[in-house]
This record gives C-alpha cells, structure tokens and sequence, in this order.
C-alpha cells in the first residue's frame, strides 16, 4: 500500500473509461458521494475518459473491495467507500485488508443522528431511551445500514452508554433503512442526513438529536419550522456520545504506480475546489475534509483503534 503526498500534477492520464465502485445500493450516502462526484467531473471535462458508476454492496461492501482487490495494476478502477475498509477486516472472514489497495483520500466526514417516526410519542432522545429501557431487551428494533459496520457500532455505543440493548436490523443502504422506519418495521435508525432528508422534508420521520460536540451548522430550513443546526446534539440531550463521524473514502487498487495515484489525488482536489462540490456539502449536512499521506494514515490508525475496543466488547473480533 503506497501513500500518495498531494497535491499532485500527474504526467499520467486514463486511457479508456473509469469505473467508479459505490460499496452501497443505491441512494446510500457513499452511492451519493460517487455520483456527485462523477456528476462534477463530467461536467468540468476534467477528464475526457466516460465514467459509470456500479454498485457493489455485497457482505456490507465487502464485495466492493474484494473485486478492488482482484483488479490489481489497473488504474481505472475507483472504488468509493467508507471507513468499513479498514474496520470490516476486523470484524469479518474477510478476503481483503486495506493494505491491499491504494488509499487516494478521505474526502468529508459523514454524520449521524438519531431518527424516530414522526408519529412517534418522544419529545426527545431521553423519553425515547426511557421507553426502551422500559421494554424488554431487544424489543426495540434500531435499522441501520450494514451489519458491525458503522452504524451497528454506534448502536453498540448507544447499549453502553444508555444501559438499554437494540435489536439491530441491517440494510443494504442507508435510503433502505429510512423506508423501512416510514413502515414501521423498525422502530429507529442512525442514518446520515443525505440519507433521510427526504423523510424528514415529507414528514414521515424526525431527527432527535446529532451525534455531534456542537450543532450542525446554520443553514436553510428543511421543514416548514426546522433546519438542520435546530436540532440538539445528544450530548446536550443527555446521551453521553460526543463525537461520531464517518469518512467518505477513495481507494485505487493495489500495484498502481505513484504517479496514476497522484492523478487522482490532483482530481479529487480539483472536484473539491467547484461551487457543485460545496452544494453538495451544504445539503448533505457533511463536514468537507481532505486527508490524503500520512494524514490519512494517522486518522485510520485511530480509528482502527476505537472500533478495536467496541469491537472486542462486543466479540466481534477476528482474525483474517
């Protein structure tokens, strides 16, 4: 696995089309971020190479990677992802490791919030985590997008900090798991608010609170009465989780020279750079970011930490 420095003015170009690889279904946050960043290219001509995006979110995205894997030396395949490329290895009979691949960058910071119906009763997260306190264990269903992935783990952090204990569902995607809620088939989930944005404009379900140190910054109204930064952190709720984010990722395969890496290290920065790529962080409430080199390679080391410890709690771990 070879880190790649930008930014970078590569002599190298794509020879024929370039295939982008959402390790989601579609209308999932990471399906979203490939496409607006396909969208953004295209529109700038910032390559004359076509560009098609396929999903593959098999195993929780393992199919993705593993098909990464097996394409090794080719430099146009682009595989867009999450943090479950380094974290899935650890928790799943997994036939790749993120050594495998070459890391381009961490573009945004996904967030998480807490999403009930909107008929549902609770004013707030405590009254929600009191009813399922209330209940008997496993009773309450919380939907999330993929299993020991990053939401069954923020659910996993949910039980331990509230003492209570969900029943986790997963889905394919995010988008997925927001129908399921406006059901009724589960009773809440943990999506990313490009994810439920839809929902929560048409009034079938209803943030309680961010998983955030401060609110989600101001910004237009989603609904008639409310915009993203009015609803509280869960932390100021009372639900003692500060911080929780998820890096949207890009990934080459392995055995590409540092030089078609740098290509798509310059690309994407140039894709940060357009008014279309700050659109689209406004509306999807992320936090614009850039870690590429050993940046990057700090924040992975981290984080392989934290899921480590949630991980072997919840004995989840093994060894691939």
């Amino acid at each position: 696995m070879a880190w790649v420095e930008g930014p970078a003015h590569a002599g190298w170009q794509p020879t024929k089309p370039i295939e982008f690889i959402a390790t989601a279904g579609p209308g999932g946050g990471t399906d979203n971020f490939a496409r607006a960043v396909q969208n953004i290219i295209v529109k700038y001509k910032f390559t004359e190479q076509p560009i098609v995006v396929v999903n593959k979110a098999g195993g929780s995205g393992a199919e993705g990677y593993t098909y990464l894997k097996a394409m090794a030396g080719d430099p146009h395949k682009l595989l867009f992802g999450t943090s479950n490329a380094w974290t899935q290895p650890l928790v799943s009979k997994v036939s790749y490791k993120h050594t495998d691949l070459t890391p381009i960058a961490a573009m945004v910071q996904d967030e998480f919030l807490l999403w009930v119906k909107q008929d549902a009763p609770y004013r707030n997260v405590l009254e929600y985590l009191k009813a399922v306190a209330a209940k008997p264990s496993g009773d309450v269903r919380m939907g999330g997008a993929q299993s020991k992935d990053t939401d069954e783990l923020l659910t996993r952090m949910i039980d331990k900090a509230a003492k209570v204990k969900f029943t986790y569902i997963p889905f394919k995607s995010g988008s997925e798991t927001a129908v399921q809620l406006a059901g009724g088939h589960i009773d809440s989930h943990v999506n990313n608010p490009s994810e439920s944005i839809g929902q929560w404009k048409g009034g079938t379900q209803r943030p309680l609170c961010a998983f955030r140190s401060e609110r989600l910054p101001a910004g237009p109204k989603v609904t008639a009465t409310q915009s993203w930064h009015d609803i509280p952190t869960c932390m100021e709720s009372g639900l003692a989780i500060s911080q929780y984010q998820q890096p949207r990722t890009v990934w080459l395969p392995g055995k590409v020279t540092a030089e078609q890496a740098a290509f798509y290290v310059d690309l994407m920065k140039k894709v940060q750079g357009t008014p279309e790529w700050k659109e689209y962080i406004e509306r999807t409430s992320q936090t614009d970011t850039f870690l590429t080199g050993d940046a990057y390679a700090k924040f992975i080391a981290e984080d392989i930490a934290r899921t480590r410890e949630v991980a072997a709690e919840e004995g989840w771990l093994v060894s691939n």
